[in-house]
């Protein structure tokens, strides 16, 4: 009889929990404002895109979402951040590409992109371009490519920080030209750009959420859209591979995530409005002005982000690893 009683408390604990975590997911949002971690600096090309997004996808989740910048450790601490948030729908992360190339970065991560989150959806793709400073002498990308081999020990490649969306692109772009360059890792994206735009570097690859007012001001000098096609806000930028350097293609997507526990009916409402906001003719204009491209709304899904985070992060780890790169 002690058992059988031990059982039904039991039996009953689970229940009551169960309804509670429905009540809630029932009453989610409600007024309280939702809080979205961009693990990055403000004005950034991830803040540029987290913030168009909140503007919509607000109206559609029905309560104000607020954007919050937690900066540093190549958005890592933003990202611990949120994995050890109260799993309520009400704090959730805006990250980028780096979801997936921190665990080959840093060796003692602290949260496991897989395991301490829930996923809810991707946001937009952004292309990446490679571009120097306008007094560079090359004019086209087939005459920097051989300029490079011949001037390599006096040129630099400017990155935003070892684990940015620039850096990456730079190791990619190095292993397939094989030449060294020298290298300038930066504290965020904005001081990388004002050294390029004056001079005191080079080169860099970066993304067009970033770089897409200095293109159209002719400030900087652009070699190559490094992805498969032509930027649709930039046609007249050719691509790598058509410029004789194929297989140079990095594509900085963006996406969405709660803390792990967060109960489905919640992550399933969020999912739903950012399926919607993705779809939103005012959010895709937006995004082609930057010269990204929001997602389709079937890849804005928990399952479609948990597939291809695990499959971009089998992608990027042996790259990392063979580049002997770390971040810790």
């Amino acid at each position: 009889m002690k058992r059988v009683a031990q059982f039904v408390a039991a039996a009953l604990t689970v229940g009551m929990m169960g309804m509670h975590a429905g009540a809630q997911a029932q009453e989610y949002p409600g007024s309280k404002p939702v809080s979205a971690v961009v693990p990055f600096s403000a004005g950034g090309p991830t803040d540029k895109v987290a913030r168009e997004l909140v503007m919509i996808m607000s109206k559609h989740l029905g309560t104000t979402m607020v954007i919050e910048n937690l900066g540093g450790a190549g958005g890592t601490i933003g990202a611990k951040k949120v994995a050890q948030a109260k799993n309520d729908g009400y704090t959730i992360l805006i990250h980028h590409i780096g979801m997936s190339t921190a665990p080959a970065l840093y060796r003692n991560l602290g949260f496991d992109p897989l395991k301490d989150f829930e996923t809810i959806g991707e946001i937009a793709d952004v292309p990446m371009v490679m571009v120097g400073n306008k007094n560079l002498p090359p004019a086209s990308f087939k005459e920097l490519l051989p300029y490079i081999k011949a001037n390599a020990s006096k040129l630099s490649l400017a990155n935003a920080g070892i684990g940015s969306a620039s850096h990456l692109c730079g190791l990619l772009f190095l292993s397939a030209i094989q030449t060294d360059l020298t290298t300038v890792p930066y504290k965020g994206t904005a001081p990388a750009l004002t050294d390029i735009l004056g001079g005191q570097v080079n080169l860099m690859c970066d993304q067009t959420t970033n770089i897409a007012g200095q293109l159209k001001a002719g400030a900087l000098k652009p070699y190559a859209a490094m992805q498969s096609r032509r930027v649709e806000a930039f046609k007249d930028i050719p691509t790598a591979a058509e410029q004789g350097l194929p297989g140079v293609e990095v594509k900085i997507w963006h996406a969405m995530y709660a803390p792990k526990g967060t109960p489905k009916p919640v992550v399933d409402k969020l999912s739903a409005a950012l399926q919607k906001a993705v779809t939103d003719p005012t959010f895709r204009a937006k995004m082609a002005e930057l010269g990204a491209e929001a997602v389709p709304a079937q890849r804005a899904t928990p399952e479609s982000l948990k597939t291809f985070l695990a499959g971009e992060i089998g992608k990027w780890s042996p790259v990392i690893k063979k580049a002997g790169v770390y971040a810790d």
